[in-house]
């Protein structure tokens, strides 16, 4: 009952207002991990599918062969929705020769890219695809007159989903960009076109990429996609793994957005340990509160944030939010030698969040997003691990220093808050 007058709290709140219930802890489970999994499962609004198996991947150069092999295996179809859609290459194959081969093969290949994230994308290989038999659609078209309708500009699609056979599913912050192909070491942090990328993504098998699948059709048919052909797109995948996982597909407009309230909930939940890594930190009045108030009950609190960035405001009113969260305990450490765009937060050792959404104002409320909820010890274990790592790694931040930033920077800060609901 504590749990679920928890969550009706937060829900009534419309993440909006501050929540105004505490947990009390000698009411909650004796065990993180079924007190997480009550949690969740008192959200009811995506199912919280047990049985799947999950992989975590690091980079580009563990994440994009683990892609192309997958691909590379698909006897049925292939289903990716990315913000960046582009002609990426593994060894001596390019994205395009491998869907183009398993094209010729019978396997469905169906495509929906971010027209904006994607506007870099040569139309060379796009109409190549097409040619050979794969179906794609752009999403909120930049030039909508040339589809025949409105979108709105400022919506994005910022998911990054593959579906193989409707039984395999990648799932987190790696695009299907260039740039993750870029060797450790290479370049200036500070030229993300040539820079090393840290970024994070899972496979996942189990009854949890049905949902994925859906999310994809979803979005295909209110994009106005071309009609897909018959394919076995749900198919009965059996138990894989001991992941209980809620998928979670957010979209602008949205009361009561899932993801923002799932973190929420079990921040607020924490008993010992929370760590955060996001590429872009603009975080809601209401993220920092909880952040700081988890902190100053004992919970010790990592944020692992970009040292640099291609959104210089985005680094600013991140770093304009550090005096509180630094007053409160809470530890933050900025990466140095890599641009940092992975997106997970894990609590207590037992609940992990991988996606796409940062915790940032666009993808609270302006983004299409996809989150992946993972309940269960062995990956965020390892997700725990990759944070430590990355701690050691970087650069701690101090509130003396924080204090003493030079009066340029401020400014800075000062000018990006006007912004800060569009970064």
């Amino acid at each position: 009952m504590v749990v679920r007058r928890i969550v009706l709290t937060l829900l009534l709140a419309g993440c909006v207002a501050e929540p105004r219930v505490a947990l009390d802890p000698a009411a909650a489970p004796p065990d993180a991990l079924q007190q997480q999994l009550a949690l969740q499962q008192a959200l009811d609004k995506t199912p919280l599918l047990p049985g799947n198996r999950v992989a975590l991947l690091h980079d580009g150069a563990q994440t994009l062969p683990a892609m192309f092999a997958a691909m590379a295996a698909a006897r049925d179809h292939i289903n990716l929705e990315y913000y960046t859609f582009d002609d990426v290459r593994v060894g001596g194959q390019t994205l395009g020769d491998l869907l183009t081969e398993r094209m010729r093969q019978g396997v469905a290949v169906n495509v929906i890219y971010d027209s904006y994230g994607s506007r870099d994308t040569p139309t060379s290989f796009l109409d190549r695809l097409r040619q050979a038999g794969a179906r794609l659609t752009a999403f909120s078209p930049l030039h909508p007159l040339e589809v025949g309708r409105l979108t709105n500009p400022n919506r994005r699609d910022h998911r990054k989903i593959m579906v193989i056979d409707g039984r395999t599913a990648f799932v987190g912050g790696i695009n299907l960009d260039h740039v993750y192909e870029n060797p450790a070491g290479s370049g200036d942090a500070d030229d993300t076109a040539e820079a090393y990328w840290h970024d994070t993504d899972a496979r996942i098998d189990g009854p949890a990429v049905a949902e994925l699948q859906r999310l994809f059709m979803d979005t295909w048919a209110q994009q106005k996609g071309a009609p897909l052909p018959q394919r076995d797109w749900f198919p009965k995948v059996p138990a894989q793994g001991d992941h209980s996982i809620r998928i979670i597909g957010s979209e602008p407009g949205e009361d009561r957005p899932l993801y923002y309230l799932s973190l929420l909930t079990a921040i607020r939940a924490a008993r010992d340990d929370i760590g955060l890594s996001t590429g872009y930190f603009v975080p809601t009045h209401q993220q920092r509160e909880e952040l700081a108030r988890a902190a100053r009950r004992g919970v010790r609190v990592r944020l692992i944030l970009p040292g640099h960035s291609d959104s210089a405001d985005a680094l600013a009113v991140g770093r304009a939010a550090y005096g509180d969260l630094l007053e409160a305990g809470v530890r933050i450490y900025e990466t140095k030698g890599a641009v940092l765009h992975s997106k997970v937060a894990v609590v207590d050792g037992v609940w992990l969040a991988i996606g796409s959404s940062n915790l940032d104002r666009r993808s609270a409320a302006l983004n299409n997003e996809i989150d992946a909820i993972i309940l269960g010890r062995g990956t965020a274990a390892a997700v725990d691990a990759m944070l430590d790592r990355d701690a050691a790694r970087a650069t701690p931040i101090d509130l003396a220093t924080w204090r003493q930033r030079p009066f340029g920077e401020r400014v800075h800060e000062f000018g990006a808050r006007f912004w800060e609901w569009l970064l």
